[in-house]
C-alpha cells in the first residue's frame, strides 16, 4: 500500500534530510512540503496526504494549533509531531490536539518508518525519547473503571470502531458511545488519541 507523505517544516535541511532517508522506501509517495502553516493549509485544499510530519515551531503558527486545525478540516489525515523538543508539555499538547505520534528530529530511518506505518494502522507512536519524557512526567489521576469500561478501553486502543466494539461485546452502539464518553471524561481527554495515551501512561492498557 502506498503511503502519501507530506512534511511541514521551515528548515530545508530537515526536509531534505528526511526525504533522503525515505527515498528508497517503495511504499512512500513523497507529496512535497510546506514551510508554514498557511502554505500547508493551501496545499491541503487540493491534495490529501495520508500522513503529515509536522514541526512544532512554524513561522506563522505553532504546529500544535495547526494540528488541531488540520484534524478539524481533514480528520482522516494522520499527523506525527516532529520536533527537537521532548518536553512532556509539548508532546501532551500535540497529542491532545489530534496527533497520532511524536518523534524527534534525530530519529533514525527505521524509527521514522515505524512511526509512519504505525499511525497508518490507526495506532499511536512515540519515539523512544518522547515515550521516556511522557513516563517521567505522568498525569496524576484517581481513576476507577468498571469491568465494561476496561473492555471498551482496550478495544478502543486496538483501533476498533463503536459498531465493531458493540458487535464484540454484544451491546448496543449507544451503550458503547456512552462508555466512550465516560472514558474521555474520566481521563480528562478531548479525543481518543489523548485517551489512549493517558490510559497507557497510567497502565490501564
Amino acid at each position: 500500500m502506498q503511503i502519501n507523505l507530506f512534511i511541514v517544516d521551515d528548515h530545508y535541511m530537515i526536509i531534505e534530510g528526511i526525504q533522503s532517508l525515505l527515498v528508497q522506501e517503495k511504499d512512500i509517495n513523497w507529496m512535497g512540503h510546506a514551510t508554514s502553516a498557511a502554505s500547508c493549509l493551501a496545499f491541503l485544499k487540493n491534495h490529501q496526504p495520508d500522513v503529515i510530519l509536522m514541526d512544532i515551531n512554524l513561522p506563522d503558527k505553532t504546529g500544535i494549533d495547526l494540528c488541531r486545525e488540520v484534524k478539524v478540516l481533514y480528520p482522516s489525515v494522520f499527523i506525527i509531531g516532529l520536533s527537537t523538543f521532548n518536553q512532556h508539555s509539548f508532546i501532551s499538547k500535540m497529542m491532545d490536539n489530534g496527533a497520532s505520534g511524536y518523534i524527534l528530529k534525530n530519529a533514525t530511518r527505521p524509527e521514522l518508518m515505524e512511526a509512519i506505518r504505525t499511525v497508518m494502522k490507526g495506532r499511536l507512536f512515540f519515539s523512544n525519547e518522547a515515550a521516556l519524557a511522557l513516563q517521567q512526567s505522568p498525569d496524576v489521576h484517581n481513576i476507577i473503571l468498571t469491568r465494561r469500561e476496561k473492555e471498551v478501553l482496550e478495544l478502543i486502543a486496538d483501533g476498533f470502531t463503536n459498531s465493531e466494539i458493540a458487535g464484540k461485546l454484544y451491546i448496543s452502539i449507544t451503550t458503547v458511545d456512552t462508555h466512550r464518553k465516560n472514558l474521555l471524561s474520566k481521563f480528562d481527554s478531548r479525543n481518543v488519541a489523548s485517551l489512549v495515551r493517558k490510559a497507557s501512561q497510567l497502565n490501564f492498557i
